[in-house]
């Protein structure tokens, strides 16, 4: 792996609260307010689908990928001089709808990550294409790897080959099963030798669901640094490069990691 040591520390502010069903307006006045405790960080996330909700209504919530939406997030992360990502439901150039992570840069540009794996219990291959390859993105010298809710079950996906610092997941992941994201989580982050960062929402949803939060960050020994558990807010850490590169070569065992191709 590369050598990070001398890599700034990385403040990451996370927020978990209640959605508003369906009404990207209100969400994005509701998200504008917290923002603003964020002022400071390098990245800041937001939950999955956090105009909407967990909906399967693509086609009538779905946003062209220059929407209202998209602009509202590269006008904050400009404003705030901070990467600002989240997913959301967009309808791409090929007319697919995507549960699409945008990764809005403070200079203007945009990167994206599709969702891979579907949440089929839910229906949702139905109404949303998965997409087709993983992203590896940078901020401040950190190599960042987005992943969306459900792919946090599929360890093949979230398999590190590309020296990733940073496991990113946003979520909108049921009460029901928060032990399992209790116990995925740190898991991906030992097996990975890397920090792992997850948001999730709090509060009801249209269908009825409840959702407690259990947003965290993990040490790359799986150790939690920030646990908020159902409470509603801005959440900061500082993760230090120094303090990773230092176990990475204290424990190396990514060298004897297996060799594998992803295959669909």
């Amino acid at each position: 792996m590369r050598d990070i040591s001398q890599l700034a520390d990385l403040e990451l502010a996370l927020i978990q609260t209640t959605l508003a069903w369906q009404d990207p307006a209100a969400n994005r006045e509701h998200f504008h307010a917290l923002l603003q405790q964020a002022r400071g960080a390098d990245l800041i996330v937001l939950p999955e689908m956090f105009s909407t909700g967990f909906s399967m209504d693509s086609a009538a919530l779905a946003e062209p990928e220059n929407g209202p939406s998209t602009q509202w997030l590269l006008a904050q992360a400009q404003a705030l001089q901070a990467v600002v990502t989240g997913s959301l439901i967009i309808q791409a150039a090929d007319g697919t709808y995507r549960n699409r992570l945008l990764w809005a840069r403070p200079n203007g540009s945009l990167a994206h990550y599709d969702k891979r794996h579907l949440f089929r219990m839910a229906g949702e291959h139905k109404h949303y294409s998965a997409g087709e390859q993983q992203v590896l993105l940078e901020v401040k010298g950190w190599q960042v790897r987005p992943l969306v809710c459900y792919d946090l079950r599929f360890p093949v996906w979230s398999r590190d080959s590309q020296a990733t610092d940073l496991l990113l997941y946003t979520a909108n992941w049921p009460a029901a099963r928060r032990h399992h994201w209790n116990r995925l989580l740190p898991a991906r982050a030992i097996e990975n030798l890397c920090y792992v960062a997850a948001v999730n929402r709090i509060g009801e949803d249209g269908k009825g669901y409840a959702y407690s939060g259990d947003s965290q960050v993990l040490d790359f020994q799986g150790e939690l640094l920030l646990e908020p558990g159902a409470a509603d807010g801005v959440f900061r850490v500082a993760l230090k490069a120094a303090e990773l590169a230092a176990y990475r070569q204290r424990f190396p065992a990514h060298l004897d990691a297996d060799v594998f191709n992803l295959m669909d």
